[in-house]
C-alpha cells in the first residue's frame, strides 16, 4: 500500500478509536458491554459454532469490544489493528472487563514478520474490507495464520450495496463502481459513522472497492475451501437512511422498496 494512504487512514482512525471509546457512543455502547452485554450478532455465533478453548484470531479489531466478546465465549484471543490508539484502549477496555487477550498494533499485511501462532480461527467483521487495497497478500496472511483444520469467516458490506446511495426522494442511484480498481476512492470525512453529531477536524481517507468475485478467489487462490456464503438484507448499521429496525434490531430496506443484499457472511477452511 502507498505509504501515504496507510498514514491518512491510520491518523483517521486513531481519531475515531477516541470518539467511539466515549461511554456515551450509542453506536459502540462500552457502557454496557462493561456491564456484560456481547457485541456478536447472534447469525455470527451461529455460523462460527462454538469458540470454547479455541485460539482465535481477530483481524482489524479496533479497540476489541467483539474481540473480548469472544473471550467471554470462550475463546483464547488475539486482536490486531493497525491503530495505535485502538490498541491502546483496547488493553484498557481488557483490564476494565477483566477479560484476558493479547492485542498486537500491526498492519494485516504485515503479520507473518511479528506474529508466529497459529489458529484454530480467523475472524473479520463489518466494514474492515474496504481499508484494504491488496486481498491477494490478505488471504494468504489468513492462510499464513491458520492451523490445518483451522477456518476463517467474514460479516461485512455487501459490495453491491457499496455502489448504491439515496437520493432526495430515497431512491437508490448508482454512484461508486462494482468493480475494483488500483487507485482508492478518496474522501474528506469531517465526523464518525458512529457519532455523526460529533464533527472532527477535517482529514482525507481512502478505500477501495472489492467485489464478491475478488473476495473468493483471492481466498481460493491462497488455498482456503469456501464453506459456505450467506447474503442478508439487513445491517447493524443504518447505511441508508430509509431502513427500519426489526425486533433484532437489524436495519432493513423497507418491502415497499427493492431489496438488494445489504451484508455478507463467508466461511472458508484451510484444509
Amino acid at each position: 500500500m502507498d505509504e501515504k494512504y496507510f498514514e491518512a487512514n491510520k491518523k483517521m482512525w486513531n481519531e475515531f478509536a477516541k470518539e467511539h471509546f466515549k461511554t456515551e457512543s450509542d453506536f459502540y455502547n462500552v457502557r454496557e458491554f462493561l456491564e456484560g452485554k456481547t457485541t456478536l450478532r447472534k447469525f455470527e455465533q451461529e455460523e462460527i459454532g462454538d469458540v470454547k478453548g479455541k485460539k482465535l484470531l481477530h483481524l482489524q479489531c479496533h479497540f476489541g469490544l467483539d474481540t473480548l466478546s469472544w473471550v467471554r465465549e470462550g475463546a483464547i484471543v488475539t486482536g490486531v489493528d493497525f491503530s495505535d490508539e485502538a490498541i491502546k484502549l483496547a488493553n484498557q477496555l481488557s483490564e476494565q472487563a477483566k477479560l484476558k487477550a493479547n492485542f498486537i498494533c500491526a498492519n494485516v499485511y504485515d503479520l507473518p514478520s511479528v506474529l508466529d501462532e497459529k489458529f484454530d480461527i480467523a475472524y473479520t467483521s463489518v466494514g474492515v474490507l474496504c481499508w484494504l487495497n491488496d486481498l491477494k497478500k490478505w488471504a494468504e496472511v489468513i492462510a499464513h495464520t491458520l492451523k490445518p483444520g483451522g477456518i476463517f469467516y467474514i460479516c461485512d458490506g455487501h459490495p453491491l450495496s457499496h455502489i448504491f446511495d439515496v437520493d432526495e426522494k430515497e431512491n437508490f442511484i448508482p454512484k461508486h463502481d462494482y468493480f475494483p480498481k488500483n487507485e482508492p476512492m478518496e474522501f474528506i470525512a469531517d465526523g464518525s459513522y458512529a457519532a455523526k453529531d460529533k464533527h472532527m477536524e477535517p482529514t482525507t481517507e481512502y478505500e477501495w472497492n472489492h467485489s464478491l468475485s475478488e473476495i473468493i478467489n483471492s481466498l481460493i487462490n491462497a488455498g482456503l475451501r469456501i464453506q459456505f456464503l450467506n447474503e442478508y438484507p439487513f445491517s447493524s448499521m443504518q447505511i441508508y437512511s430509509f431502513t427500519e429496525q426489526d425486533e433484532n434490531g437489524y436495519y432493513r430496506i423497507p418491502k415497499t422498496k427493492i431489496q438488494i443484499p445489504i451484508i455478507f457472511t463467508l466461511k472458508a477452511v484451510k484444509d
